[in-house]
């Protein structure tokens, strides 16, 4: 019940087209309850001595056929109009979860497959359309068809009436016991299929591993446990409508037997005339009719509260990253960053950052080196508000980020990404993804700050070439430095490199450095990097490790403190110099 509440306030814009539906349902039931009373009265006329009249039989063929042309157009007014409610509805139902899902922080899809949010938002929602568009509109209609027909069944013969009474109870029960026993079976069912469509997600964006790595064999047994599953679940689901729907039609076909049997014995012996036997057999057919479409409902309604079920658990789930009451937007300010005593865990047994503390002043170069997973990318995400510090304060000119609004912060950085996404569009669409005012001009002069308009200009289409899913035409060079010109376009205060030089040729990590280089004064940025040439002209550099800051200061002070920077530079170098060597013999 308080699933269906939620369901009906959330469609309440759609009310309107809904109580037409409803109107529609109400007068076809209505007029389902003429036919048997007109074939009852000409009966009974036809029972007289006088029998009966061509101007009544016209009377009647006339009532008859506007009775089944009012019908007609009830019936299309409730079934359009209930499709109409449902297909606007579960539309605005699947962009809520979508919007849903990009409110809540990265913590939040840490253990989420994305072929299972997709399921959430598409097929689950596409559930609630069934119950919409058909269950409650059948329900509806159902009830009341059979409220009409028990009201006449009384009015002809209320003995008989309630003897006909007697199966509905068992049908009660059985309907009551199939829905206890399948529910659970719908639930798991659309858990299933949400895996199903989460494995097949990760393997057709990870086809090119699989085949690398001749995984084939493995990911088909993979996939075949899960379609197999799949089918075994829907099979059992079936099996009990199987079972469940003929018991129910032969509880209801008992009803008919009653009346033949207590209605003929009644009419032989003078108790009830022929006519209303006969009307009562045709109410009858609509009464018990209604009560096993109602018990097939109870397939349909379970498998949409089941989708309901999973799409409030989307809806339910609390960001642990949110907007204090009142935050203020932050204005366009000089990129100042500090952090101030910061410590973060993702889990609670697993600390990342220790008591983090450093600044960064207008136009400075920050650069985060030290040895994979000490936390680099991490306060990176912190600064992005992609998560909350448990203990400090992250500031951007002066404020806490905390108290300010996830927009405007977010306003005020660019990021490259060391795993680069471009979306399946043109180069240039990529490129203004930030900036979608932006004009051509203003594309391709980032292009060529990023060292990018040269490679750019080979493509077929120049500009308008189509990249493809997460840009597969590209190479990670070219990719890499599309992120960097969509980060030039945005033209923000502050600008995060994260292993924006990791996946490149020498050749083109010349170029992307180059293209830092004619950034740096121009607006704050953080440089996270494993090849320490990269940050040679930071303004100051920040070794971490396990977590703290364990050194800081410019390229040739820490090389004076021949600390961890200075071994790491050092092994750096000496690895450098034997692949040179190695290419020279190679050569000679």
């Amino acid at each position: 019940m308080n699933l269906t509440k939620r369901l009906i306030l959330m469609a309440r814009k759609h009310w309107g087209v809904l109580l037409v539906s409803i109107l529609g349902i109400v007068g076809a039931a209505a007029l389902n309850l003429v036919t048997p009373e007109i074939v009852r009265r000409l009966t009974g006329s036809l029972e007289t001595p006088g029998g009966i009249s061509v101007n009544l039989l016209w009377i009647y063929a006339g009532i008859l056929t506007g009775a089944y042309l009012l019908r007609a157009v009830c019936r299309f007014l409730s079934m359009s109009m209930s499709h109409v409610a449902a297909w606007r509805f579960v539309s605005e139902l699947t962009l809520r979860v979508y919007d849903k899902l990009q409110s809540l922080s990265m913590k939040y899809f840490q253990d989420k497959q994305t072929g299972q949010l997709m399921s959430r938002m598409i097929n689950d929602t596409r559930q609630i359309e069934i119950l919409v568009a058909h269950a409650l509109p059948d329900l509806v209609s159902n009830v009341l068809v059979i409220i009409g027909v028990a009201v006449m069944l009384f009015v002809i013969n209320p003995k008989l009436a309630l003897l006909t009474l007697i199966p509905v109870p068992f049908v009660i029960w059985a309907s009551t016991f199939f829905s206890k026993k399948v529910a659970p079976l719908f639930r798991i069912n659309q858990q299933v299929l949400g895996e199903l469509n989460g494995v097949t997600q990760d393997n057709l964006s990870g086809m090119k591993e699989i085949q690398a790595f001749g995984q084939e064999p493995r990911e088909h047994k993979k996939m075949d446990g899960y379609r197999e599953l799949y089918a075994r679940v829907n099979i059992k689901a079936n099996f009990a409508n199987a079972f469940f729907h003929p018991g129910v039609e032969f509880l209801t076909s008992m009803g008919t037997v009653i009346v033949v049997g207590m209605g003929g014995y009644l009419a032989m012996g003078g108790a009830m005339s022929v006519s209303d036997v006969v009307g009562f057999v045709m109410y009858l057919s609509l009464f018990y009719q209604p009560l096993a479409i109602l018990a097939r409902l109870v397939e349909d309604v379970q498998a949409s509260y089941a989708g309901a079920v999973r799409i409030f658990e989307v809806l339910d789930a609390e960001s642990d990253v949110t907007e204090a009451p009142g935050a203020a937007a932050l204005p366009r300010g000089k990129g100042e960053i500090e952090f101030r005593d910061v410590s973060f865990r993702y889990q609670q047994e697993e600390p990342v950052l220790d008591h983090i503390s450093f600044s960064a002043h207008s136009g400075q170069m920050i650069a985060l080196v030290g040895p994979t997973g000490v936390g680099k990318t991490t306060i990176v995400s912190l600064l992005e508000r992609f998560y909350d510090p448990q203990d400090g304060q992250v500031l951007v000119d002066g404020q806490d980020i905390r108290g300010v609004t996830l927009a405007s912060l977010r306003d005020q950085i660019s990021m490259v990404l060391q795993d680069v996404f471009l979306f399946n569009g043109t180069i240039a669409e990529n490129i203004a993804y930030g900036a979608q005012d932006a004009t051509r001009e203003q594309i391709e002069a980032a292009a060529r700050i990023a060292h990018a308009e040269e490679f750019i200009l080979q493509m077929p289409k120049g500009y308008d070439t189509v990249v493809g899913e997460r840009g597969v035409r590209l190479s990670g060079g070219q990719k890499q430095r599309l992120s960097i010109a969509r980060a030039v376009l945005r033209d923000t205060p502050i600008l995060i490199l994260d292993e924006a030089t990791s996946a490149v040729d020498t050749e083109t990590e010349a170029e992307i450095q180059e293209a830092i280089e004619q950034l740096a004064g121009s607006r704050t940025m953080i440089v996270i990097a494993h090849r320490l040439s990269t940050v040679m002209r930071a303004d100051q550099i920040l070794v971490l490790e396990s977590g703290q800051i364990v050194e800081r200061g410019t390229h040739d002070e820490l090389m004076r403190q021949n600390g961890l920077f200075a071994r790491l530079s050092r092994i750096q170098w000496q690895s450098a110099e034997k692949q040179v060597a190695n290419y020279a013999s190679m050569g000679a």
